[in-house]
């Protein structure tokens, strides 16, 4: 009879974990990518000091933003 333990290599193996992480990772790049795009179209130029300044800010409070989840 079973005591309520339970050994976890007898239960079904998950990529739930791992999945998680690469969509996470996939979500980041294409916002990224969607905002430096949009600075582009605002006028601003790729490399200019505005440009990454803006970039990294948005980086950051996107980091922020995904650690919650």
């Amino acid at each position: 009879m079973s005591d309520g333990n339970f050994n976890r290599s007898l239960l079904p193996h998950t990529q739930y974990g791992s999945g998680m992480r690469a969509g996470k990772s996939m979500a980041r790049m294409k916002a990224i990518e969607a905002f430096e795009e949009w600075l582009r179209q605002e006028g601003e130029t790729p490399g200019s000091e505005a440009f990454d300044t803006k970039k990294e800010a948005f980086r950051k409070i996107l980091e922020e933003k995904l650690r919650q989840i």
